[in-house]
């Protein structure tokens, strides 16, 4: 991503700036207390009989199923992605033990893919996506089936060129909001869903436009309010009457709070044809989820974070455990059914693949064995900085988990606890320490004498079985950068 493009600050300039002033607003403690006097334990109660919150879908992930610039700069003509780059074995060996996090049934429930960018193959008129290379459609579904994916967030980074101001993928607006061209717009969007499901893909949620306020060095298509609004006005309804089951979202940047979302709910028309708000939080200190409430004028509709990645700098074990915070506070504070990070693998050969990804592959044609040399051409690795922040949720908290309450002596920013239920009835629940030298204990009430095994994560440390314990109350003591599951047995 550039720094600076003819329409202003880059979408790298401004989200960077915004997650470090949320972070900085966010960092004021709750009750007066100082980092000095920062807790070191702490009393909690799972309201398990009488605090039933919200259903959790699952969580989502992006595939780069096609080749970008490094630092996200253009759109080579290299055909190169996941998982077609990957050889059979490590095809399989990425779906089971990332998408699935080595679970037997499934993992991650949603796919976002990004139509225009990694997803980018036209027909002759230039106005329908198709896959860029022979099979990538078929291996995306094989994937998709074998991981057990439900569906796919089909979300558009540009429409294709021909609708385009522009002609092109990169930069640009639509070329109209009159009735006529909206009309052969929206046939040509349904189209795509079309040829998606006709390849054997499912949809789960479809969005108009990523970040539509930006325009990028790579795929993208800048709408104003007034373009926004007419143009989800003709598309969304026919999503909506030929995928009544799809998930229609808005706006893949700023819900409800920016000027489209506004736009929308001035529109009773485009709000009925919303099913969920959806942000771009990115990078952001979790504690922007306490402190900012997102449901306000959401109108009841569910909010989530649909893509979260770290834009710069160092993967930190700060990072490691805000990242587990992230979905925690966004399901604990905004009753969020799910949560998306970016990449579940970037290639070796981008500046960005660290900051993105849960993995990193090795291209066929990236010979420079300099840059994670122990990764072979076609073969995959974990980026454990990042997944191991995920992935005891993935492996933990199986689709349709049911959150329950959690009273808690103090709201603290760098210790969170969250507890669910799982379709069978197995209580478990989440605790972090956000701490980088101090160990935080928990005092949890789990109002039930079963016994509950914990497994640890942290920048270093995937899935350590810890000693079991028996309830209803346990002492938990949670070592600085560290985040732990406790599931109750059998």
């Amino acid at each position: 991503m550039s720094s600076h493009d003819s329409h202003g600050p880059s979408r790298r300039t401004v989200l960077r700036g915004a997650a470090v002033a949320g972070a900085a607003a966010a960092l004021t403690p709750l009750l007066g207390a100082s980092p000095a006097q920062a807790a070191t334990s702490g009393s909690y109660t799972i309201r398990f009989d009488n605090g039933r919150r919200q259903t959790i879908k699952g969580l989502g992930f992006e595939i780069q199923s096609d080749s970008i610039g490094s630092g996200n700069n253009g759109l080579p003509d290299l055909v190169s992605g996941v998982p077609y780059d990957l050889t059979d074995s490590e095809r399989t060996r990425f779906v089971q033990q990332m998408l699935k996090a080595g679970r037997s049934d499934r993992g991650f429930r949603y796919c976002r893919l990004a139509m225009g960018l990694y997803y980018r193959g036209l027909d002759s008129e230039r106005k329908h996506m198709r896959g860029r290379y022979p099979g990538q459609t078929a291996m995306l579904a094989d994937m998709c089936d074998q991981a057990g994916v439900e569906g796919l967030s089909v979300e558009y980074w540009s429409p294709a060129p021909a609708w385009k101001s522009n002609n092109s993928y990169i930069g640009g607006r639509i070329k109209s909001t009159e009735p006529a061209f909206l009309d052969e717009f929206s046939d040509a969007l349904v189209a795509d869903l079309d040829y998606l499901t006709a390849g054997g893909l499912r949809i789960s949620q479809w969005g108009l436009q990523n970040e539509p306020v930006f325009s990028a060095p790579y795929s993208s298509c800048q709408y104003n309010a007034t373009e926004y609004l007419a143009a989800f006005k003709a598309v969304a309804p026919k999503i909506r009457a030929k995928y009544p089951n799809v998930m229609i979202t808005a706006d893949s940047m700023d819900g409800w709070g920016g000027d489209i979302g506004q736009a929308i709910l001035a529109d009773p028309l485009a709000l009925d044809h919303v099913d969920a708000w959806t942000y771009h939080r990115i990078g952001y200190d979790s504690n922007y989820q306490i402190d900012n409430d997102f449901r306000r004028q959401a109108q009841g509709k569910p909010v989530f974070n649909n893509e979260f990645e770290y834009l710069s700098g160092a993967v930190t074990p700060w990072r490691t455990v805000n990242t587990a915070q992230s979905i925690m506070n966004w399901m604990t504070f905004q009753d969020s059914p799910t949560w998306y990070w970016l990449h579940a693998l970037k290639p070796t050969t981008n500046s960005e693949s660290l900051g993105y990804s849960l993995g990193l592959w090795r291209p066929p044609h990236d010979t420079d064995f300099s840059k994670f040399g122990h990764i072979k051409a076609g073969h995959w690795d974990w980026n454990p900085a990042n997944w191991n922040s995920v992935a005891g949720f993935v492996k933990y908290m199986p689709w349709d988990s049911v959150r329950y309450h959690v009273e808690e002596s103090a709201v603290l920013r760098d210790q969170r606890i969250m507890a669910w239920k799982t379709t069978g009835g197995k209580p478990v629940f989440a605790i972090t320490n956000r701490s980088a030298t101090e160990s935080f204990t928990y005092t949890v009430d789990t109002q039930t004498a079963a016994s509950f095994e914990g497994h640890r994560y942290s920048p270093t440390v995937n899935d350590q079985r810890l000693t079991a314990k028996s309830g209803p109350k346990l002492t938990l003591t949670v070592p600085p950068n560290s985040i732990e599951f406790w599931v109750r047995t059998p």
